[in-house]
């Protein structure tokens, strides 16, 4: 079996609420292989996206450790897990979050413009925009390229969304809810997108609130009362 690549033990996160502590996360435990598609399954309010988002270092845990390739995440500064955000690690929201005004192809680029400097993204942007334009095409998204968002479907927004986490070709690609804000239909493509890439290799962490779409991964988790069990 490959080695782990994501780790987290007795992960807990807690949530202040006026006076009242929220425990969301009761010590989970964790562990991806390298090339594996997990998906975590829970209903709204299980806490399944403050575990994606603690494990993506979106957000910090109030106990428990997170590592990544043999080293804890939360002991690194807050530089090096910003770094590790961006090169390593890839986002996919189920809202989308494109900037309006950037059509598909800059929407697609922000994620090597945060990774590089101005001068290098200056340096490097022909080969960039080639490479952004290659991950489109094979989306199915070259006729896009100059389109805004407010012009596309929800099922090319999500395109784009996977475009732009792939650009730096993440270790690990984080999925929240990708087909939460779909039909079953657009939502059945957007997974299709996302086994093709498990299929090429891909590391996937997906948190669902459907059983159906939980089904497609590798391995399936539920999220119950701040514990992972088996789905």
């Amino acid at each position: 079996m490959p080695e782990s690549i994501l780790t987290c033990s007795g992960l807990r996160r807690i949530f202040k609420m006026g006076d009242s502590d929220v425990d969301v996360l009761k010590g989970v435990n964790l562990s991806v292989a390298a090339g594996e598609f997990v998906a975590i399954e829970g209903r709204s309010g299980s806490g399944k996206s403050t575990l994606l988002h603690v494990l993506g270092a979106l957000d910090t845990p109030t106990s428990g450790q997170v590592t990544f390739e043999g080293q804890e995440i939360f002991a690194a500064s807050a530089t090096e897990r910003s770094r590790l955000r961006n090169v390593s690690f890839g986002f996919v929201f189920q809202f989308y979050h494109l900037l309006p005004e950037l059509n598909v192809l800059e929407n697609t680029l922000l994620a090597a413009m945060v990774k590089h400097s101005w001068m290098g993204f200056r340096s490097n942007r022909s080969q960039l925009r080639n490479q952004a334009t290659d991950i489109l095409e094979s989306l199915g998204l070259s006729h896009r390229l100059k389109h805004r968002p407010a012009h596309l479907s929800g099922g090319e927004r999500q395109r784009v969304a996977i475009a732009r986490a792939l650009m730096n070709k993440p270790k690990v690609l984080f999925a929240d809810e990708p087909t939460g804000n779909l039909d079953a239909e657009t939502g059945g493509q957007i997974m299709r997108v996302l086994e093709t890439l498990h299929a090429e290799g891909q590391t996937i962490v997906m948190v669902t609130h459907d059983r159906t779409i939980a089904k497609r991964a590798d391995r399936g988790l539920i999220l119950k009362d701040g514990q992972l069990t088996v789905g």
